[in-house]
């Protein structure tokens, strides 16, 4: 039998095994949740000698950073080129550039205002895989790159190919990679949502007619059946992976842009966004037969709006920044999901993003600020705040090996904010 000392010690190495190898892959984090396990020491984000493992200038934009094997990338607009840029992850370093075509962004605005409002520059996040870097550029062209060096493996163009059409503002949504398939939403009449084939780009489906929102598309298992959903102006359409099978759908109402993901906690999936249309629930229910229904438990318009700052869910409460166009002051906010009740709301985030480490949630203001607090529904308590970057933050913080990644339209920076190992207490047999 295992001396428990050794299983003890054992069990250690494996969990830190499993967070040095974690990754942070896409838009949404490795599982699409926007949370991963481990444990952030806060008292190092206050440490005023732990500065930040590097702070590189980056051109505008408010692509997030994504990271893996030993990369982290991001998309920047370089003159009149949207560029994807891969940097070494552990020191910044840039490794290549692979310009993805010219562009024009409208409605932006002016990035320097006084209230942290407007900006220019790519919206979307690259996804990985493999040894893979995937882009869906504001144009719609899906763009397949070698991790290496960036040269071009395969290109689909949605609006040559299948009939797109673009939106105001341009594509902000970025590829989802799950299992075999990239998918994507922006295709004309029956090609509206698609799977291509992440190896080969061969295209594996396409269907339904449905206009596209900035909204990053999810995975999800519902009452056991995975799918892929996608949040249209028409409101949230569920398909099968392998095949682009509606399952369901939920009509929601769509007012200029759309641009939080769903999230799916068991059999609940909430939806939000700006410009008036607010939050909901909806549940969805699956018969003895497999069939499924969808039933609204509740609506609050106007009302915790999600501009674009997808919010996580933990343990039946969401947590996020909830405002419209409440620069530099909208809340960080504690949501019960079953019901829509706010637990707790604390000024002064803005349009930013969060995620969460294990049980700390990592909040990155739209000022640059980085915030550590419990999530807990309890009230909100604050463990360690830091400036870190100058410009705005309409991105997501991403976490891996330990380390912080953000980004603003004109910096870039890498945190260190893993908690030490705690010894093996030695409690004989």
């Amino acid at each position: 039998m295992l001396d428990r000392n050794w299983a003890s010690l054992f069990a250690t190495l494996f969990l830190t095994t499993s967070l040095c190898a974690q990754t942070w892959p896409q838009y949404h984090g490795p599982d699409g949740s926007r949370r991963v396990t481990g444990a952030i020491d806060a008292q190092q984000l206050d440490a005023a000698d732990n500065a930040p493992l590097w702070v590189v200038p980056t051109t505008k934009g408010f692509s997030s950073f994504v990271v893996h094997d030993g990369r982290a990338y991001t998309l920047e607009a370089r003159s009149d080129q949207e560029c994807c840029v891969a940097r070494d992850a552990k020191t910044g370093t840039e490794l290549w550039v692979r310009e993805l075509g010219k562009v024009k962004y409208d409605g932006g605005g002016d990035a320097g205002t006084p209230d942290n409002s407007g900006g220019d520059g790519p919206r979307s996040t690259p996804s990985c895989d493999a040894d893979r870097v995937y882009v869906f550029d504001a144009q719609l062209v899906l763009h397949c790159l070698d991790a290496k060096d960036g040269s071009v493996v395969f290109q689909k163009d949605l609006v040559a190919d299948h009939g797109a059409v673009n939106i105001r503002w341009q594509n902000a949504a970025s590829p989802l990679v799950e299992g075999r398939a990239v998918f994507v939403a922006g295709g004309g009449p029956g090609a509206s949502l698609l799977a291509f084939d992440k190896k080969s780009g061969d295209l594996l489906w396409k269907g339904h007619d449905e206009k596209i929102t900035h909204a990053t598309p999810i995975a999800a298992t519902l009452h056991g059946e995975r799918q892929v959903i996608f949040y249209t102006q028409a409101g949230l359409v569920a398909v099968r992976p392998d095949n682009g099978e509606l399952r369901w759908r939920a009509s929601y109402p769509f007012q200029i842009s759309s641009a939080a993901s769903p999230i799916v906690d068991g059999s609940l999936v909430y939806v939000s966004a700006g410009y008036g249309v607010g939050a909901a629930v909806f549940e969805v229910l699956r018969d003895d037969e497999g069939a499924f229904d969808v039933q609204l438990l509740w609506r609050k318009p106007n009302k915790l709006m999600n501009h674009w700052s997808t919010p996580l869910v933990k343990d039946g409460h969401l947590y996020g920044m909830f405002s419209f166009k409440k620069y530099g002051k909208g809340p960080l906010a504690c949501v019960d999901l079953r019901s829509g009740e706010t637990r707790w709301s604390q000024e002064g985030f803005g349009p930013g993003n969060c995620i969460l480490v294990g049980t700390t949630l990592v909040a990155l203001s739209d000022k640059g600020e980085v915030v550590l607090a419990d999530a807990s529904p309890e009230g909100y308590h604050e463990l360690a705040r830091r400036d870190v970057l100058k410009g705005k933050c309409w991105s997501q913080p991403a976490f891996a090996d330990g380390k912080l990644y953000v980004r603003s339209t004109s910096e870039g920076a890498c945190i260190a904010l893993t908690a030490p190992a705690k010894p093996v207490k030695n409690e004989g047999r």
